[in-house]
C-alpha cells in the first residue's frame, strides 16, 4: 500500500488493514490462556485492538464468538448495528453509537455480545478511533465475516 494512503493516525499507531474494513492494531494479548469447549485450541482470556475507521469506511457485517466491549478514543462518533439473527435481518437490529456526547445518546462504550452479528461506520465527516476488547480472546477461527 501507497504511504500516502495509509490514514495518519494509522500510521502513528503502526496500524494495518482489517479484512472488515478500516485499520487496526493488537495492543495487549493475556499470557492466561485456557480451554473453551468447541474451539479446537486454547485461547486467551483476552486481547485487545485500536480499530480505525475514517469517513466512507465501515466495519462490515461480521460476528465474532466471544463478547466485544467497543471503547470510544477519539474523532467523531462510531455508529454501529447490532443483530442476533444476522446481516439481512431488521426484525431485532439495534443501533447503538459511540461518541463522547453522553447528553445526546452517545456512548463511550458498548458490549457486542459473542454469537452477535455487528457493522460499524463514522457517523459523520471524521474518522474515529475505538479499542475493541474481546474475551476470551480473539482468534481468527472465531470470527465471520458476512
Amino acid at each position: 500500500m501507497v504511504d500516502e494512503q495509509i490514514p495518519d493516525t494509522a500510521r502513528i499507531l503502526g496500524l494495518a488493514p482489517h479484512p472488515e474494513g478500516g485499520w487496526y492494531g493488537e495492543t495487549w494479548r493475556s499470557d492466561v490462556v485456557f480451554e473453551v469447549p468447541g474451539r479446537g485450541h486454547e485461547r486467551p482470556s483476552g486481547t485487545a485492538i485500536y480499530f480505525l475507521l475514517t469517513p466512507g469506511d465501515e466495519s462490515r457485517w461480521h460476528v465474532v464468538r466471544s463478547d466485544e466491549l467497543w471503547f470510544w478514543h477519539a474523532g467523531g462518533p462510531l455508529e454501529m448495528v447490532v443483530n442476533e439473527s444476522g446481516p439481512a435481518s431488521d426484525d431485532e437490529a439495534r443501533s447503538v453509537v459511540l461518541g463522547p456526547d453522553v447528553r445526546s445518546g452517545q456512548r463511550p462504550q458498548a458490549l457486542i455480545p459473542g454469537g452477535h452479528w455487528q457493522t460499524a461506520r463514522p457517523a459523520g465527516d471524521h474518522e474515529v478511533l475505538v479499542s475493541c476488547v474481546v474475551c476470551p480472546g480473539f482468534h481468527f477461527d472465531d470470527f465471520t465475516l458476512a
